[in-house]
């Protein structure tokens, strides 16, 4: 039998068989329940972990909360509140203030990304173990060992400017810092998790359109801005959008270096701070919900307008 007499054959023999793998041997859907089986417990944990406290917050926002946890329904009473807090728009200038700064991470992390793919020999290994230490740190501990960094009577930082003749500043202390001073650690701290991600996709870029410029006569700035730079681009998407979501959320920060007691404190809330603030400090669920639906809602605009933009400047191979 020739190949073009078998083909007919095959056909109906291939097109049983994928029944044969969607279905069962009798007729019975079986694939696709087991797929759905498989993904059952994920979907369970995320129903009840995530979907249900979503479900509840936003139902809590509209109440009010009673001295034994009675609840209350007041429509939109929680949300008029809390637009009309006198702290609310020093606490968003400072969340919005601190989520831009936080940004900066991503030129850092590209160019150190860069220097480490360069690097060859046994101590690259360590270097990346190094920038990655503060990812996988506490945050309260990195929060307490900035916090003396920062001090202005006995912190190293100030020592060490006193060294060039430079009078430091009450860093934590003064509202003026305090919100620079937060967005450093913030840096600091996602340093090693950007580079991670860059340079993974430094990596991914072929070797042969660096060939290619080289030889049309491009330099190395040429081929960082005309090469790195656009291929690099999902990479950057993806990083801007988990940098602005940590900064819109920033709280620990704000708790462990400043304190209750720091005068700073009044200026330096932030949205995230807020809510701690009202939900555990002054025991009212309802207005703490009601402040976590208004960050949702914001983070999920600013992400969608973030791939709306994607379109524009991110560029898949």
């Amino acid at each position: 039998m020739t190949l073009t007499e078998a083909r007919p054959v095959a056909a109906p023999e291939a097109a049983a068989r994928a029944r044969r793998l969607g279905r069962g041997e009798h007729g019975h859907p079986r694939e696709w329940i087991w797929g759905y089986l498989m993904i059952l417990p994920l979907a369970l944990g995320l129903a009840v972990f995530y979907l249900w406290p979503i479900a509840q917050s936003i139902y809590y926002s509209f109440t009010e909360w009673g001295a034994f946890g009675g609840q209350t329904w007041v429509g939109l009473k929680n949300y008029r509140s809390f637009l009309s807090d006198p702290a609310l728009p020093r606490a968003a200038w400072n969340t919005v203030k601190y989520s831009l700064l936080i940004l900066l991470a991503i030129p850092f992390s590209i160019v150190f990304a860069a220097l480490l793919n360069q690097m060859r020999g046994r101590w690259v290994g360590l270097y990346r173990t190094l920038y990655f230490i503060p990812v996988v740190s506490m945050p309260a501990a990195v929060a307490m060992v900035w916090r003396w960094l920062y001090n202005g009577d006995y912190g190293l930082i100030n020592y060490l400017l006193s060294l060039v003749g430079i009078h430091g500043q009450h860093w934590v202390s003064d509202p003026r810092f305090t919100v620079y001073a937060m967005a450093v650690v913030g840096v600091w701290a996602v340093l090693g998790y950007n580079m991670i991600i860059f340079a993974a996709g430094l990596k991914g870029i072929p070797q042969h359109y660096y060939e290619a410029a080289s030889i049309d006569g491009a330099g190395r700035i040429r081929q960082f801005f005309s090469i790195t730079l656009p291929l690099l681009s999902p990479s950057i998407f993806f990083v801007s959008v988990l940098s602005v979501i940590s900064g819109l959320q920033m709280f620990d920060t704000v708790l462990m270096m400043l304190g209750k007691s720091n005068p700073a404190l009044a200026g330096s809330k932030t949205i995230a701070y807020l809510y701690y603030e009202d939900t555990f400090l002054n025991n009212d669920q309802g207005m703490g919900s009601a402040i976590a639906v208004v960050l949702m809602l914001v983070l999920l605009l600013l992400t969608a307008v973030q791939f709306r933009l994607q379109k524009k400047w991110v560029h898949y191979e």
